[in-house]
């Protein structure tokens, strides 16, 4: 029975299946119900005082309460209502039966209907007010239908993803957009939203293109492919008129050179891209599989040892005052030189464990000169059922026995299922923080243990930097040695367990102080690599930390020759001296060779030095300014102390300027 019930007699229900809110879609309901009033009927159930419990409709009801508030509506509203009479059980159904079977709206169905009310006089203002959406949202489902019609109705028909329909409307020209389609339609490779945009957006392309590059003029031209010229042109401004063209030769050029690359690495796959990046599309449903940096070999060790021995001859050069202006610009030269084949030497291609090869790939990028350049990161493919997009998945429950019942469901379906499923379990694990952080530290801690043919529960990652020198163990420092002995008093017992699940439930056992442990420790093997200088080896943030923590970086590091002096030139050990002691220690070693400076040096800053107790003290707490973990502002050049400055601070009980670590006198 259909009737008229008020407003401020209508209850929720307790059999009402919906459990949690949508923000955003309770906002557009209320606007929707202010333009339009309401469009469905509530389903109620009568219930004790007069009373009526909704059993379907319950956002609709609390849309309309949010409206009286804000007096809108009155309370006493009368709300056109179906009255079942029924069991609970039979209105738990009606419930979970009226929120579950629902279909959003095809983009272009929205499309046409906004631009329906635009025509009729309503702006995007009055529809985004309308419908509760944003004005964002309404015009970007009007540029849609202002699509070629051809576009619009690929967008219709699910021929294309809204995604490509977007890209298509990068340009507002209709001829351009439906010539693109029609090309990319005969197209014999799956195109994606990104290369749809860039055929959309150029009409032309210049010889200097890296699809140009890659591709080759002779071979454009005599597919067909047509070049305008102008008077100035060269090869590198001369446009390519056949877009679509070039993008076809691009990719079945790629593609050949993936294969290729494939046969000469032993690979399972090589998958190109005309970017010059790997995009997310490319990697999606990818795995990233373990591989380390290659060893060095004798000869590359070998040769690092020659360039370590002629960069110290080159040094002496740039050490000596006396040295001509050409042997000193020689000599910078070819440090230059040096520092660059080292740095070619140690940057070590991934190598993969033999076994992982046979099912491992690569991707293949196009770098800006239009040459394929793999990269360098191996990945597994999981593998789907053939047919099994189409056909369906075959269901078998796992906790089923022999007799165990089977069913086929479609892909589709099985997707939602699955992100459906997951919102549960994530809503219970963001109600349980200390589940969460269990769950956390136990994926960074056992990343390195995980199969990678078994799929991961999380995204969360947290890879190991290699640094930026492969290889590299600061042995003797003190923080290394500390932290290693950190890693060695953790508990891993839990990693025991057979699999995943075994792992987790012993990490969950370990007392609380363990599990603590090792979440420091997770988070702390993360970090990069970072000096207090300009360049690529910046990060201010560390900075921060540091600054925050209030590190003493003097205790957990000490200049040595073989770390540091050995390393520079003689000027900066002179240099460091005039920081403790004054120019009277830094000329007091002036005409010392390099090597017995650097030996003295390491003495000196290691406290073991004969000399004065202040000026001692100092120099224990002095670390190279790119050591430090400094402010922005501490940036700025500072005067440097003298001995004379630093005994005048001490007699008014002041510190000096490098008497404590700076980061702590900030």
């Amino acid at each position: 029975m259909i009737k008229p019930i008020p407003l401020n007699k209508l209850v929720q229900s307790p059999r009402n299946v919906r459990r949690h809110a949508d923000a955003a879609a309770d906002a557009e309901l209320k606007a929707s119900i202010a333009a339009h009033g309401l469009l469905q009927n509530l389903i109620v159930r009568p219930a004790a005082k007069g009373k009526f419990e909704v059993e379907a409709g319950e956002r609709r009801r609390r849309a309309m309460l949010a409206l009286a508030e804000d007096k809108v509506l009155r309370r006493d509203h009368a709300v056109t209502c179906l009255v079942l009479e029924q069991v609970a059980e039979a209105a738990v159904e009606t419930s979970l039966a009226e929120n579950f079977h629902r279909l959003a709206m095809n983009p272009a169905d929205e499309a046409q209907a906004f631009a329906s009310l635009v025509e009729g006089g309503a702006s995007s203002e009055d529809v985004a007010r309308r419908f509760g959406l944003t004005v964002r949202f309404v015009e970007g489902r009007l540029r849609l239908a202002r699509l070629a019609p051809v576009v619009f109705d690929a967008l219709a028909s699910g021929e294309i993803t809204l995604d490509m329909a977007k890209a298509f409307g990068a340009t507002s020209d209709q001829e351009v957009q439906a010539r693109v389609f029609e090309q990319i339609s005969s197209a014999y490779y799956a195109p994606n939203p990104d290369s749809i945009r860039r055929m959309v957006l150029s009409g032309t392309v210049r010889g200097s293109d890296p699809r140009a590059r890659l591709v080759g003029r002779d071979a454009y031209v005599a597919a067909g492919g047509r070049i305008e010229r102008e008077l100035f042109d060269d090869d590198d401004s001369e446009s390519w008129a056949d877009v679509a063209l070039l993008e076809s030769l691009a990719q079945a050029r790629m593609e050949e050179r993936a294969a290729a690359f494939a046969a000469e690495q032993g690979l399972a796959w090589v998958k190109p891209t005309l970017d010059p990046y790997a995009s997310h599309d490319l990697v999606e449903g990818l795995v990233r599989l373990p591989a380390e940096p290659a060893p060095l070999t004798e000869a590359e060790l070998a040769r690092l040892d020659e360039l370590d021995a002629s960069y110290d001859e080159h040094a002496a050069i740039l050490e000596d005052e006396e040295s001509a202006e050409e042997a000193v610009a020689a000599a910078e030269a070819a440090i230059e030189a040096i520092e660059r084949e080292c740095q070619d030497i140690r940057n070590r291609p991934p190598v993969l464990a033999p076994e992982l090869k046979a099912e491992a790939g690569m991707l293949l990028t196009l770098s800006r000169d239009g040459t394929p350049v793999l990269q360098p990161v191996f990945y597994g493919e999981r593998q789907v059922e053939a047919g099994a997009e189409n056909e369906g998945i075959e269901i078998v429950p796992g906790d089923a026995g022999d007799g165990r019942r089977r069913s086929a469901l479609s892909k589709r379906l099985v997707d939602e299922l699955a992100m459906q499923r997951r919102d549960i379990l994530a809503l219970h694990i963001a109600s349980d923080p200390g589940l969460a952080l269990d769950l956390m530290v136990f994926t960074l801690a056992d990343s390195d243990t995980l199969d990678w043919r078994s799929r991961s529960a999380t995204t969360i990652r947290g890879g190991i930097p290699a640094g930026p020198i492969v290889g590299f163990e600061a042995k003797d420092a003190p923080a290394s040695a500390a932290f290693a002995e950190l890693k060695s008093g953790l508990d891993e017992t839990w990693r025991a367990g057979e699999d995943v699940a075994a792992r987790f439930d012993r990490f969950r056992a370990l007392p609380e102080e363990a599990r603590a442990a090792w979440l420091g420790f997770v988070v702390a093997r993360a970090l990069e690599a970072s000096l207090n200088m300009a360049g690529e080896r910046r990060i201010a943030f560390q900075d921060h930390l540091g600054q925050q923590i209030g590190i003493d970086t003097a205790r957990w590091w000490r200049p040595t020759a073989a770390n540091y002096f050995d390393r520079v030139s003689k000027q900066v050990i002179l240099d460091a001296l005039a920081d403790v002691g004054g120019k009277e220690l830094s000329s007091r070693f002036a005409s010392v060779k390099k090597t017995d400076l650097a030996m003295s040096a390491e003495r000196i800053f290691a406290g073991t030095y004969i000399t004065e107790p202040e000026v001692r003290e100092r120099a224990l707490a002095w670390v190279p300014e790119v050591m430090r973990f400094a402010s922005t502002a501490e940036n700025e050049p500072e005067a440097v102390p003298t001995l004379d400055d630093a005994e005048e601070a001490a007699s008014d009980g002041s510190s000096g300027a490098h008497e404590v670590p700076r980061e702590l006198a900030a």
